[in-house]
């Protein structure tokens, strides 16, 4: 039997390499999305084996989609393809239930060796991966935990997006109130009071990249 998988990418020519190498090696590409809230929606639907998600989509990252999917589909194993390997996301990635992490310079042949692990219960990361992983570990480095739900990170990473509260809106099929009343509690959570100051936290919690 075939491994399935759902691919998310925000870029069309991406997923296309990625579902012609997957393929190759008789994967089976049940779907395909373009962000991350689109991503959770399929992952839903068609409860994949593996799930290769892209870390920085629009609407929801990579991250943030992996929080949501492991709950709609405990099952599906997560591989996060990411240009950034800094040692915050890649800690991030982990706790948000993500079991392998592949840097996209090192994509084709590392991506298939982290869909077979995952697949067989393991856990892998790419080289330059795993070395911002080491040096997290000698640093013991421990990012503070983010208070915010996973609605809240959303609208985060909309509002860092530029997008306006309308906007917010239509995107997370709420109400205008709805969506004024996240923004209000998110700053009220993060104590901070300023558009600009949301972006910022947003780029250091690697929703949205500087």
């Amino acid at each position: 039997m075939s491994v399935t998988v759902v691919l998310a990418d925000d870029h069309p020519v991406v997923r296309q390499g990625l579902r012609m190498l997957l393929e190759r090696e008789r994967f089976e590409i049940l779907g395909e999305a373009s962000d991350g809230l689109e991503a959770i929606a399929l992952v839903a639907k068609l409860h994949p084996d593996v799930v290769v998600l892209d870390l920085a989509m629009p609407g929801l990252n990579g991250i943030g989609a992996a929080r949501d999917i492991v709950k709609v589909s405990p099952r599906s194993r997560i591989v996060l393809l990411t240009m950034y390997t800094e040692e915050h996301h890649v800690l991030e990635a982990l706790r948000a239930g993500v079991k392998g992490c592949v840097s996209k310079t090192q994509a084709a042949d590392h991506l298939l060796a982290a869909i077979r692990e995952v697949c067989a219960g393991g856990v892998y990361l790419s080289p330059s991966v795993s070395g911002a992983v080491v040096q997290a570990y000698l640093a013991k480095s421990d990012p503070p935990a983010d208070p915010l739900t996973s609605r809240e990170r959303q609208v985060l990473q909309l509002i860092a997006e530029s997008k306006t509260t309308k906007e917010i809106a239509v995107i997370l099929s709420v109400s205008v109130k709805t969506a004024e009343t996240h923004r209000a509690k998110l700053m009220e959570k993060l104590d901070i009071h300023s558009t600009a100051g949301l972006v910022r936290y947003a780029i250091r919690r690697g929703l949205v990249q500087p």
